[in-house]
């Protein structure tokens, strides 16, 4: 019974961790789109600074080429992370499910033992019964 309980804590503990994961992959692809969001501005407001917004012109300022390629690299680790995330939401969902196996074995064993106790008890209580009816017979 306690190699039980040490297992449900167990499975608990990396479903907290599963969960703690597919958090933290949330937030950093948060972070990233909000990042080339900001980006996309500085870039447009540098297009409208000089004047010129065609990315193939002479004259195209550096400062927007390297934005939006830091922009596009963004956005790959985004993507990337959403891959991370797909594998991560399916760990948790495991995890999830291993440790509702583990409870619903726990749960039935207390159904056995409460009916269990049940019995015996019904078991002493027929016997007082059984004795109390033959002293006064």
């Amino acid at each position: 019974m306690k190699s039980r309980n040490s297992l449900i804590r167990l499975k608990r503990f990396q479903v907290d961790e599963k969960r703690r994961q597919v958090t933290q992959i949330e937030v950093m692809i948060a972070e990233f789109e909000r990042m080339a969001a900001e980006l996309d501005e500085q870039i447009l407001a540098e297009q409208k600074r000089v004047g010129i917004s065609d990315v193939a012109h002479f004259a195209y300022p550096t400062f927007a080429k390297a934005a939006m390629q830091r922009r596009d690299n963004l956005m790959v680790s985004a993507d990337d992370l959403r891959v991370q995330l797909d594998a991560a939401r399916a760990a948790l969902s495991e995890a999830v499910e291993d440790m509702k196996k583990i409870e619903l074995i726990e749960e039935r064993d207390h159904v056995r033992e409460r009916a269990e106790a049940d019995r015996v008890e019904q078991d002493h209580l027929d016997e007082v019964a059984a004795r109390l009816s033959f002293r006064m017979a």
